[in-house]
């Protein structure tokens, strides 16, 4: 039985996506999304920036790759992941990464033309465990 590691986050990106394949074929689509919190401190309201780094496998990472552009509001539901790794120093090194299971794009509003009104709703695609461990994106045990 799986322990439960569900996330949902939101924020803008930070930068565009980057579009890349696996050795396999499969489409893997990276972004950086920032999270602002704003709190109440003793000399007023302070903002906090946080920032994540996503991946997005599949066709949802094709459609990611095409509509996310640098500073477009998205909500990400996925999961966390660790990649771990010896560091060329021989120290052990760790990342924590979100990886998208569903992904909306917040409306773009643009001047003088039609306007995007409804979020834009991507399911990601599973893919077997075998492609994972081949893909890198999970440690065979």
């Amino acid at each position: 039985m799986n322990n439960l590691n569900s996330i949902l986050i939101e924020g803008n990106l930070v930068r565009d996506t980057l579009l890349r394949s696996t050795p396999k074929g499969t489409q893997v689509c990276t972004m950086s999304l920032a999270s602002s919190r704003f709190y109440k401190a003793e000399n007023g309201i302070e903002k906090e920036v946080s920032f994540f780094d996503i991946e997005v496998r599949g066709q949802l990472a094709e459609s990611c790759a095409q509509k996310g552009r640098k500073g477009r509001g998205v909500r990400v539901v996925g999961r966390l992941k660790q990649d771990r790794w010896m560091g060329a120093d021989g120290k052990p090194q760790a990342r924590i990464s979100i990886v998208a299971e569903h992904i909306e794009f917040r409306p773009v509003f643009k001047k003088d033309e039609a306007q995007e009104t409804d979020y834009e709703d991507y399911e990601a695609e599973a893919l077997p465990v075998e492609e994972e461990i081949e893909a890198g994106v999970v440690e065979a045990v």
